[in-house]
């Protein structure tokens, strides 16, 4: 069982310490084999020059001192390339949303632009690597107007499952594979009626079965268009799957279970619920995670869940909070391991003035300060 408690209290990635090779060690320029060989080992170790080695002293020559030509300048290093700044998330999630889009054209045919797909993740990979504002646009619960709902939801599936893969230590080959599939895992939807998705809390038997018919329908569609991993396929089949065996299509349990379906199966679940096809009222993002902890917390890794926890906190960026000092502020970054002390932007002091600037303070900074709840939804 997994408790909220557990969750929030103690987080921290733990990175192992970059392991460091021994410094190779170095010869002394100039230095040549003595010319009497009985007073040499018959085999002399070769040595390396390093960089990160110390100058060794000159050996003691019993031979005469041979003057050496002065070795040249060093080269000057040359000047570093500015570091590009990231992308910016809103073009960039709104092209990937109209690529989802035009794929639904392309259900009945054998092809695929699989080139264009993977060029978008790999950007998507560049900027949440650069900066969370994707990842918070993907939050964003007001669809863009007249948006496919399963493009829309594809595209926030995909962008979320890269930054949860990443935090979870995924290479990028392992990123591109796992976008993919999260771009793509939901395409199964486009064949069933519209009515399907729009009363997904009520469908009778014959409806309930053919909406599970879905992640079979999405993997033999991706599987003939011939993906460039042939491990994606099993990702969109085992969507659905959940840990304690009660997901479907197969039934599995954990260890059987795809890990890169574990993240999509995870993150579809709270999309879903800060953004539902229905009109089931939408929850905040912090509302979904103490859902999926208190009512389905057996269906997913505590793992996972935890790395969740760690990207949206209970208080995300945009949320206006009060401090226990009656100060209120907007939150504006998450603390990846103290989720409940992000910084806040305090606007007002604590007799509701407001400030004629707004105060910064980093909670995970300041022991004595504590968020004592929120007072409004904010924006990002």
């Amino acid at each position: 069982m997994v408790r909220m408690s557990d969750l929030v209290r103690g987080i921290v990635r733990e990175t192992p310490p970059a392991e460091r090779a021994a410094p190779a060690e170095r010869t002394p320029p100039g230095e040549r084999p003595a010319e009497r060989p009985a007073e040499r080992p018959a085999v002399a170790p070769t040595r390396r020059m390093s960089l990160s080695s110390p100058a060794e002293a000159p050996a003691q020559r019993t031979e005469p001192e041979r003057h050496e030509p002065p070795s040249p300048e060093p080269a000057a290093p040359e000047p570093r390339a500015a570091e590009v700044a990231a992308e910016s998330a809103e073009p960039l999630f709104g092209e990937l949303l109209a690529f989802l889009a035009e794929a639904r054209g392309l259900l009945r045919g054998s092809g695929f632009p699989w080139g264009r797909l993977q060029a978008l993740v790999d950007r998507c990979v560049t900027a949440l690597a650069r900066s969370a504002d994707l990842f918070w646009l993907a939050n964003n619960p007001a669809a863009p107007a007249g948006a496919d709902y399963v493009a829309l939801h594809q595209a926030r599936v995909c962008i979320m499952a890269l930054r949860i893969g990443g935090g979870v230590g995924y290479d990028r080959a392992r990123l591109h594979a796992l976008g993919m599939a999260a771009a793509l895992f939901d395409v199964g939807l486009w064949q069933l009626p519209d009515t399907i998705l729009r009363k997904l809390d009520a469908l009778s038997g014959d409806e309930l079965a053919l909406w599970r018919s879905h992640p079979k329908l999405s993997a033999d569609i991706v599987s003939r268009w011939s993906p460039p991993v042939e491990h994606i396929v099993q990702t969109i089949l085992q969507h659905h799957e959940r840990e304690q065996g009660q997901g479907f299509p197969q039934g599995l349990h954990g260890p059987a279970i795809d890990a890169d379906a574990k993240i999509i199966a995870l993150v579809d679940t709270y999309s879903a619920l800060t953004l539902p096809p229905t009109s089931r009222p939408r929850l905040r993002p912090h509302e979904a995670i103490r859902d999926i902890v208190k009512t389905r917390n057996d269906q997913f890794p505590s793992a996972l869940i935890k790395a969740l926890l760690s990207e949206i906190s209970v208080f995300p960026p945009g949320t206006v909070v009060r401090l226990n000092t009656e100060e209120v502020g907007r939150v504006i970054a998450v603390n990846r391991n103290h989720p409940l002390r992000p910084k806040v932007e305090v606007l007002a002091d604590g007799k509701g003035q407001r400030l004629p600037a707004p105060k910064l303070i980093d909670l995970s900074e300041a022991p004595f300060l504590y968020i004592t709840g929120s007072v409004g939804e904010g924006g990002r």
